[in-house]
């Protein structure tokens, strides 16, 4: 599957969990984007001017947080979140 089909996945697994996915401008102290919560939600904010490879890192990282077992994925993108889930616990 390839990076841009793998995170419009993620952006629509996203959405059935609720989460915001914005794409802006972010200082260059702020890295890449992440999870954040703004006003008791969810939302993931990742820098506009990464390549799609990298915003799909991003946003895989930040859904590996979360609790996704209700989202239907395909294999590919359910083992990039797993990979960013043992990542974090290791």
């Amino acid at each position: 599957m390839k990076p841009e089909a793998m995170l419009e996945t993620l952006e629509q697994a996203a959405a059935k969990l609720s989460i915001r996915v914005s794409y802006e401008s972010l200082g260059s102290s702020v890295g890449t984007g992440g999870l954040c919560r703004v006003k008791g939600q969810y939302r993931v904010i990742i820098e506009r001017r990464l390549p799609a490879r990298e915003r799909l890192a991003t946003l895989a990282d930040a859904l590996s947080t979360l609790d996704t077992s209700s989202v239907h994925l395909p294999p590919s993108v359910r083992e990039l979140i797993d990979f960013y889930a043992v990542r974090r616990a290791s």
